[in-house]
């Protein structure tokens, strides 16, 4: 079964009522039939009145119950005597309020949320505008033309999935309303969504999952300043912890001291040690440090912060480079995975970036930042047709526990869901 039965079911059947309609509608109503008719209605008539005579019986029986209770006054009267002691004693009352609000907020289960509704919170602001701008495009158009098929790709476009998906959606739309003779806008609905499903599900090969190691897994994560590069490093340290693992991070962001200081404070608030250097010292050499103390020390994940200087690409790229020979200088195989931070509110921009950083150091994956915040989710859908980089991490919100592994499903489902 594919990605989209899975998350949204096959066609629908015609509803029971309709096809009875219709074969009401087909029947033959001669004199031979009309007998049957006018039994099948004496019947009918019968039974309405069985079921009223029954009605009628137990609402005469719950009556005399009620009597029956209210002629019993006693604990009327001792509530009424609560009541004035109450009144006559307001402190009292105060008392008994907090106790039962204390009991009350005790007895409360505090609901957490599953996977899936972060997943539907977080992708409320891009599914309600892209719901909404799919409506209203359906209802601007009655029929199908090449003005249908220019604004349809305009839309997709404005929903920042991308001029290539845009493109190759609408080309296969084309082909999918003449082999189907589909006349009425409505009729696409369903296969524009499906589409968009079988866009992302491609060979259905995601690459999703994070590559831990039986011993050290070494993680380098790369991204521009203010994409919540170093938060999301936090936040991970804290979901690893309580997971059970030892968690170091290295600070090889040195000639930002603001980024040093603030990796160095998520390390205090997590309880995760942070491996630093003296300001502007070489990254490289603050990073052969965290590995030699992660091997020494027996951590099971050490995550590493990076420079976002992307303007110079050049120096960018030869600190990168360098840092990836001192990684293996310790660990061949590492770094395991290479992560880059982007900002999910900025768009195509957050496509541009991961463009660019493709180019100057091989990437295994994406953390999606701030998705809560923005409309633009639709970029996942670009960033997977374009460049084929799974996003492996996503960001829900701001609390510490706001982050987690990707899952398609659970993404496509959360963006898609309610609109067809």
């Amino acid at each position: 079964m594919g990605l989209f039965d899975r998350l949204f079911g096959k066609k629908e059947e015609p509803k029971i009522e309709e096809v009875v309609k219709e074969a009401l509608e087909n029947l033959d109503l001669s004199e031979d039939t009309e007998p049957a008719f006018i039994e099948a209605e004496k019947v009918f008539q019968e039974e309405a009145e069985v079921e009223s005579s029954e009605e009628v019986a137990l609402q005469e029986e719950e009556n005399q119950e009620t009597v029956e209770e209210s002629q019993d006054s006693e604990p009327v009267v001792e509530v009424q005597q609560e009541e004035v002691a109450e009144k006559e004693n307001p402190e009292l009352e105060e008392s008994v309020e907090e106790n039962n609000s204390e009991v009350l907020e005790a007895e409360r289960p505090q609901a957490e949320e599953t996977v899936q509704e972060k997943y539907d919170r977080s992708l409320k602001k891009t599914r309600t505008g892209f719901g909404a701008r799919l409506n209203a495009f359906f209802a601007n158009f009655r029929s199908v033309d090449e003005e249908f098929f220019e604004e349809l790709e305009e839309l997709l476009i404005m929903s920042d999935v991308g001029v290539q998906v845009a493109s190759n959606l609408t080309e296969e739309l084309r082909y999918e309303a003449k082999l189907e003779n589909a006349k009425k806008p409505d009729a696409l609905r369903r296969v524009i969504i499906e589409k968009l499903v079988e866009l992302y599900e491609k060979d259905g090969n995601y690459d999703e999952s994070i590559h831990f190691q039986d011993g050290l897994t070494v993680m380098l994560f790369v991204g521009v300043n203010g994409v919540g590069k170093t938060t999301s490093i936090g936040k991970l340290a804290h979901r690893y912890k309580q997971a059970g693992k030892k968690v170091m991070l290295v600070a090889a962001d040195t000639f930002r001291a603001g980024a040093v200081a603030q990796l160095a404070e998520w390390g205090r608030r997590v309880d995760v040690p942070v491996v630093t250097g003296p300001e502007k010292a070489d990254p490289a050499s603050v990073v052969f440090d965290g590995m030699e103390r992660a091997v020494a020390e027996g951590i099971d994940i050490l995550m590493i912060d990076t420079a976002g200087r992307l303007q110079n690409k050049d120096n960018l790229m030869a600190e990168l480079e360098k840092i990836g020979r001192i990684i293996k200088r310790v660990v061949p195989e590492a770094p395991h995975e290479t992560f880059l931070a982007l900002d999910a509110s900025t768009g195509q921009n957050a496509l541009v970036q991961a463009k660019e950083f493709s180019k100057i150091t091989p990437l295994t994956g994406i953390v999606l930042t701030k998705i809560d915040g923005t409309a633009r989710g639709g970029v996942v859908l670009a960033i997977r047709e374009e460049l084929n980089i799974p996003v492996k991490l996503i960001g829900f919100g701001e609390k510490i526990d706001d982050i987690g592994e990707f899952n398609s499903e659970n993404f496509m489902k959360g963006l898609l869901e309610g609109l067809i």
